[in-house]
């Protein structure tokens, strides 16, 4: 492993952040952020098209960015693995660690879309989605943890942070995107689970949901994600999301962790996931009427759930 180099000024100084999908959209402006702030940075990606077929699978766009943030005066490093395999997402680490000696931050961003209506959609599309999303936050997250549980027994106790890409349509659902939307709540649930065990050695995991002009979100949302006019706010623009991304990637985020936070323009929102509502305890068993009266009830006095994505 190579010895750190000289102390960088920014938030993110002398850290060592991973951020996988980081070739466009927003995992690029990720990386940029975080070189930005003092990172040095792994750039993962595999240049492959919006629905993770064809490209050159050889890292093209992660060169593009590594590129950037060198001749800005950072220092970053191309990862061209497939995270959603186990060689990958172990190269993905022994990278971080061969080219600067350590792996503080871990964001998963890497996905692609295949949108079907549920009737529609095919197996291959599921799974595929299914695989780079979900999958592809899995094994990075995985082969990072025991990196650093390995420390902390070692002595070394990490201030690491992982950031995890969830999106609305895992939070309330899309029409179109079953797949899709199973994955990001997936990637819910993943995060809330890794937070609770891996804080005893010293990681912090929480997601975001974020809303920007991507490849994935420019045509699905077109009217939405247009850019503006000359001279406006480009609400859609992705580098209005990565000041959040890194915040919670560096050592100024302790304290916060297993929360799920929405961004896009200039807000941010903590997310406030399942808790119990209305609640009704008889004591004893219910006849099946006896039950759908006690819902009906119940259902008057709870909270309108929110409107899933395209349903009209």
């Amino acid at each position: 492993m190579t010895a750190p180099t000289a102390h960088r000024a920014g938030l993110c100084a002398d850290r060592v952040v991973a951020v996988t999908g980081a070739g466009r959209g927003l995992g690029r402006a990720h990386a940029l952020a975080f070189a930005a702030e003092g990172a040095r940075v792994v750039v993962n990606d595999l240049g492959v098209g919006p629905d993770g077929s064809g490209g050159e699978r050889s890292g093209g766009p992660a060169r593009a960015v590594v590129e950037e943030i060198v001749a800005a005066g950072g220092e970053a490093v191309v990862h061209g693995g497939d995270v959603a395999t186990a060689e990958g997402a172990a190269s993905l680490v022994a990278t971080a660690l061969d080219a600067f000696g350590r792996l503080d931050t871990l964001v998963n961003n890497a996905g692609f879309l295949r949108d079907r209506m549920l009737v529609n959609l095919d197996e291959d599309d599921w799974d595929a989605v299914v695989r780079v999303h979900l999958r592809g936050h899995f094994l990075p997250l995985k082969h990072a943890a025991a990196h650093w549980r390995a420390e902390t027994k070692a002595g070394r106790a990490p201030v690491a942070r992982v950031i995890n890409t969830s999106s609305g349509a895992g939070l309330l659902g899309s029409v179109g995107q079953v797949n899709y939307a199973a994955a990001k709540a997936g990637i819910v649930a993943l995060t809330l689970v890794a937070a609770a065990e891996l804080g005893r050695y010293g990681v912090h995991v929480n997601a975001l949901a974020p809303a920007a002009r991507t490849r994935m979100t420019e045509r699905t949302f077109a009217k939405a994600m247009a850019a503006p006019g000359e001279g406006e706010f480009d609400a859609m623009a992705p580098a209005n999301v990565s000041p959040l991304v890194v915040w919670l990637g560096s050592a100024a985020s302790d304290g916060v962790t297993g929360r799920v936070f929405e961004a896009e323009a200039g807000r941010i929102t903590v997310m406030e996931g399942w808790r119990p509502g209305p609640t009704d305890d008889r004591g004893a068993r219910r006849s099946p009427a006896e039950a759908g009266e006690t819902v009906r009830r119940l259902l008057a006095d709870a909270e309108k759930p929110g409107q899933v994505y395209g349903a009209s």
